[in-house]
């Protein structure tokens, strides 16, 4: 029928412990029902915060080690303010895993988590806070 709005939950179904970024802002992440106000890890339901203290370029392969007990498709790092990369050692660290991965400003990671697990891929997010200038 023309006209009529069809009306329905387009939510997509999450596995268990999954949760979404909701809200954020310069200092706080909102990650399902938990305010976050450090950098953080997230994945398969483990939330680990504080997690890394520095911005991108100081990250080394000993800070992403968790990575190696249940390793993603995709982890979607966020870099804080701008977008901006590791270094060539923990680039070569993530493709020795066989782990995509995506670098990007925190606010953009966000998002970009949220529109992966949407799709039901199997993602992480190591996140620095959006006021973390690289």
């Amino acid at each position: 029928m023309l006209g009529t709005a069809m009306q329905g939950d387009i939510t997509p179904p999450l596995e268990s412990g999954q949760r979404l970024f909701h809200t954020y802002g310069d200092d706080f992440f909102q990650l399902g029902k938990d305010r976050v106000e450090s950098s953080l890890h997230f994945f398969a339901g483990k939330l680990v915060s504080p997690w890394f203290d520095g911005d991108i370029t100081q990250l080394q392969v000993s800070d992403l080690k968790w990575l190696e007990d249940n390793t993603p498709e995709v982890l979607v790092i966020g870099t804080g303010r701008r977008t901006a990369f590791p270094s060539i050692e923990v680039m070569d660290y993530l493709a020795s895993l066989h782990v995509g991965y995506e670098c990007m400003d925190s606010l953009s990671a966000a998002r970009t988590f949220n529109i992966l697990v949407g799709e039901a891929r199997s993602v992480a997010a190591a996140m620095l806070l959006p006021n973390v200038k690289s």
